[in-house]
């Protein structure tokens, strides 16, 4: 847990709808890994001496046991909870990696754990959806001990000992909402594949943040991104395509993302701010930050890539698992390549509910 505040503002970023366009590539640019930042490779670099390992890295009580009996599949847990079953497993292997993305997160707010300017002294309820492994909701208990943090997630793999002011349950979000009150703060994070209806997640948030209050959403968008061409004909860059197509036909697409701004002000949120951020798939760039970055978006990928997987290509299109296991050792190889200068894209979006109702 972290016993550090996270600041509520911070180096300003630059929202993608206001990024001016640039007329050539600038390799001076800012430490903010902006999307509209040209990232210039490390052409020295030698993956020789990469500390980039491979696929290594390794509630309450009154929760039915039946909750607790996960589904086994391909030798991989996964929820058991309701009528319907998340894509990523629920393992300790997933549980390991989320706490390394939430590390991950940190690293590219500089410390922050979230973007949307909170007035503190108005925070007081604050939910956490899919929470997983429940990290970001005890660090911001532990940041903000006078605040209310609810947890809440498909799958009982929060831990018992928490700070006081935080709660973790278990509830499907995609169903009706049953909260008798609203929430200064709804948070969301890498939940995309999680709901078929995102404009009805949305609308729901709208409905259940109090006046004044804030939306956050911070997700990935498929497929894998490259500014050059050095991700054309690669395994590297089919695994990205198949990985979308297979959310796509599951009814779970994963570019999500892409929709969330105009969804936040069709809801009736305003001042509804998007920036995109690159998380590089390895060390390729010259930016001392960025690689750093790109060491960690590398391990946070690569060390549950089946678990990303398998779910999506053996029900979504058809493939047999050791059809799958050949093809991501080769997508393995082409992630560790410092000359493929791929990138996932990270969306980060919040708005406010209007302190009074429109007419």
């Amino acid at each position: 847990m972290s016993a550090s505040e996270p600041h509520e503002t911070g180096p300003p970023a630059v929202p993608a709808s206001a990024a001016p366009e640039a007329e050539a590539p600038v390799t001076t640019a800012s430490e903010a890994p902006i999307a509209t930042q040209f990232l210039a490779p490390d052409e020295t670099f030698d993956d020789n001496d990469s500390a980039i390992g491979e696929d290594s890295l390794s509630s309450t009580a009154s929760i039915a046991s039946s909750i607790f009996k996960f589904r086994v599949e391909n030798g991989r847990t996964y929820n058991g909870y309701g009528d319907r079953t998340y894509f990523m497993p629920n393992d300790e292997i997933e549980r390991d990696r989320l706490d390394l993305q939430h590390h991950l997160f940190q690293l590219m707010f500089g410390g922050k754990i979230f973007t949307a300017p909170i007035d503190r002294t108005k925070l007081h309820r604050v939910l956490d959806v899919g929470t997983g492994t429940g990290i970001w909701a005890i660090d911001m208990g532990d940041a903000y001990p006078e605040a209310e943090v609810y947890g809440v997630d498909v799958s009982p793999i929060q831990p018992q000992f928490t700070p006081p002011n935080v709660k973790f349950e278990i509830d499907d979000l995609e169903k009706p909402w049953t909260f008798s009150e609203g929430f200064d703060f709804i948070f969301s994070r890498m939940i995309t594949g999680s709901f078929a209806n995102w404009k009805e997640y949305i609308f729901r948030c709208f409905e259940f943040t109090n006046p004044g209050g804030y939306l956050e959403l911070q997700d990935i968008c498929l497929p894998i991104h490259c500014d050059d061409d050095t991700l054309k004909g690669t395994n590297l860059e089919k695994y990205g395509e198949l990985l979308l197509e297979g959310s796509v036909k599951l009814g779970l697409a994963l570019n999500s993302a892409l929709t969330t701004k105009k969804l936040m002000e069709e809801a009736g949120f305003v001042d509804v701010v998007e920036v995109i951020y690159k998380w590089p798939l390895n060390r390729w760039p010259a930016n001392k930050h960025m690689k750093e970055i790109g060491l960690w978006a590398h391990e946070v990928t690569i060390s549950n890539l089946s678990g990303l997987s398998i779910a999506l290509f053996t029900h979504g299109l058809g493939w047999r698992i050791e059809e799958l296991e050949v093809f991501l050792a080769d997508v393995r190889k082409d992630m560790k390549n410092s000359r493929i200068h791929s990138y996932w894209p990270i969306y980060i979006v919040h708005g406010r509910k209007p302190a009074v109702a429109k007419e």
